[in-house]
């Protein structure tokens, strides 16, 4: 998609400082030669729109014959998000997906009332060295849709809206922003997108959204005169005209936001959900382990082990 007006600033200030609600300083977490650093939930703030979890992995480099193995594991009343930058690999779940993933595509999964899944480097990919890097987030799901059927969607970055224009590419992965719309589901009003800006160039944030944030994954940003590294997630007040200038190198950075929702969530190890109840029961279920009968089964293919309830 070529040039959007709708990506140019109609401001000529870069934001204002008291527009910025939060910045959160992802913590920091060492998987074994993989990083990854949680942005959210933070101590100040458990979401930005529907979205309450975002994890940035890597970037990692693996030798020959090694990578990651996320074994089997559930999840309830939320949707799962993967965008990768470099690398690729393999998602399995308990619905029968067999789905590889590559830089600029996007697996969404939603978990509704209980899907299980898994996320390994193939053996294809193993057999000489690779690197991985993206981010994966959590979206919760309202409240009369957490009880919905599982499903998974995969979408080629050419079905993605890309818009560019003055320095910036931005891919749009979820929602609706800039005029645009991602063929991706969702439930509510939201935004997410992955922007790769030119030194010196503006990106205003969407202003139809009531939640919006953003998180520089590399170079620096420019708010108010305000100097913002790479590894920053900042969340701003709602209905403030926003605009993001790319530091001196240029930036890559991804937007987020949208409605938030009508009540409280709570977060247990994999599970959201509206209510205590909902997550005890998902955990009576998975300890339970009927992959036969029971609530959760595992995915085809991968079977012969599991992460157990903590």
């Amino acid at each position: 998609m070529s040039w959007n007006p709708a990506l140019e600033p109609n401001c000529p200030a870069a934001g204002n400082l008291d527009s910025i609600e939060t910045v959160i300083i992802p913590r920091a977490r060492d998987l074994g030669g993989f990083e990854v650093r949680r942005a959210l939930p933070a101590p100040r703030r458990q979401m930005v729109g529907p979205f309450i979890f975002f994890d940035q992995m890597g970037p990692a480099e693996f030798v020959t014959e090694q990578g990651i193995d996320v074994r089997p594991h559930p999840h309830i009343g939320l949707g799962t998000v993967t965008y990768l930058f470099r690398g690729e690999f393999q998602h399995r779940d308990s619905l029968g997906t067999n789905q590889m993933i590559y830089p600029g595509e996007v697996n969404w999964m939603i978990a509704g009332n209980g899907i299980t899944h898994s996320e390994r480097t193939s053996a294809e990919t193993r057999r000489a060295p690779s690197s991985l890097f993206g981010i994966q987030t959590w979206v919760a799901l309202p409240e009369t849709d957490e009880e919905t059927d599982a499903a998974f969607e995969h979408h080629g970055k050419d079905a993605l809206p890309m818009l560019k224009g003055e320095g910036k590419e931005v891919r749009l992965i979820l929602g609706n922003g800039w005029g645009e719309r991602a063929p991706v589901t969702t439930f509510t009003n939201m935004f997410y997108a992955d922007a790769v800006m030119e030194a010196g160039s503006l990106l205003p944030l969407p202003d139809d959204h009531e939640d919006r944030g953003i998180y520089v994954l590399d170079g620096s940003v420019e708010i108010a005169g305000d100097t913002f590294e790479s590894g920053r997630m900042m969340v701003f007040r709602p209905g403030d005209s926003i605009t993001v200038k790319a530091g001196p190198t240029g930036a890559r950075i991804m937007l987020l936001g949208g409605d938030t929702l009508s009540g409280p969530r709570y977060i247990w190890w994999n599970f959201v959900a509206s209510s205590r109840g909902k997550i005890d029961a998902a955990k009576e279920a998975w300890a339970a382990g009927d992959w036969a009968h029971g609530r959760f089964q595992l995915p085809p293919g991968d079977t012969d082990e599991f992460i157990p309830l903590p």
